[in-house]
C-alpha cells in the first residue's frame, strides 16, 4: 500500500499520524495539494470544522480533494472530519461547506459543548466494542439508503449513527485517534487494501 495522508492543517493531525504508524503504514501530512500525490487514501482529523474549512481554501486543496473524493478517492472523517464529509451541516455558520461524500444530516455539536464530552462504549458490527470518545461531536440526524451504519449510540432519545461509510467515505462522530483502540483506522486500511486489489 502507498501512503496513507492525514490532512495537517488543523486538528488531531499527531495522534492519527501515530495510530496509523503504529499499524505499520508510511504516514503523510497532507498541507499542499502536491502532497495528494502518491497517497491512497486520506484522514481528515476532528478539530473545528469552520476553521478546517477556511483552511482547506486558502491551502488549495479544496478543489482538488473535491474532485478526487467526488471520483472514490477512498477517506475517513473523524468529529469535525465527518462534518467536511456529510451532505448537510445544521447548525453552522451561513457559510458553511462540506465536501458532500456521504449522505448524512449532522447537528454541529450535537452532543453538547465541550463541557458536555463523554466516554461510551461502542459496539461495531462485526468488530466487537470501542471505546467512543465524544468531544463537541456531530450526531448523524438523518442518513440516505445507501449509507451502511456500522454502529450507533444511543444517548437518552433513540439511537443515532457514529460510525457510517458510503461507498469509500467513512465517517465517524467521535475520536478513535484518542483511545489505543485501532478498529476503526483498521477496518478503514482493510477497506483501502481491497480497493487496491
Amino acid at each position: 500500500m502507498r501512503a496513507v495522508g492525514v490532512l495537517a492543517l488543523q486538528g488531531d493531525v499527531r495522534e492519527h499520524v501515530t495510530t496509523l504508524e503504529n499499524l505499520g503504514v508510511t504516514v503523510r501530512r497532507v498541507r499542499t495539494p502536491g502532497d495528494l500525490n502518491g497517497v491512497s487514501g486520506l484522514v481528515i482529523p476532528g478539530g473545528e470544522s469552520t476553521t478546517m474549512s477556511r483552511l482547506l481554501m486558502t491551502s488549495g486543496l479544496r478543489e482538488p480533494l473535491q474532485s478526487l473524493i467526488t471520483g472514490g478517492f477512498p477517506v475517513l472523517g473523524t468529529c469535525a472530519g465527518l462534518i467536511m464529509l456529510a451532505r448537510e451541516v445544521l447548525d453552522g455558520r451561513a457559510d458553511q461547506w462540506s465536501f458532500g461524500a456521504i449522505d448524512v444530516t449532522v447537528r454541529r455539536n450535537g452532543y453538547g459543548r465541550q463541557i458536555a464530552s463523554f466516554e461510551t462504549p461502542i459496539d461495531v458490527l462485526g468488530s466487537g466494542t470501542v471505546p467512543g470518545v465524544f468531544i463537541r461531536a456531530p450526531r448523524i440526524v438523518r442518513w440516505g439508503e445507501e449509507v451502511v451504519v456500522l454502529a450507533s449510540h444511543d444517548h437518552g432519545d433513540g439511537a443515532h449513527p457514529v460510525l457510517v461509510r458510503q461507498g469509500s467515505a467513512w465517517g465517524c462522530s467521535f475520536h478513535p485517534e484518542l483511545t489505543s483502540d485501532v478498529t476503526v483506522h483498521g477496518l478503514f486500511l482493510d477497506a483501502l487494501a481491497e480497493a487496491l486489489r
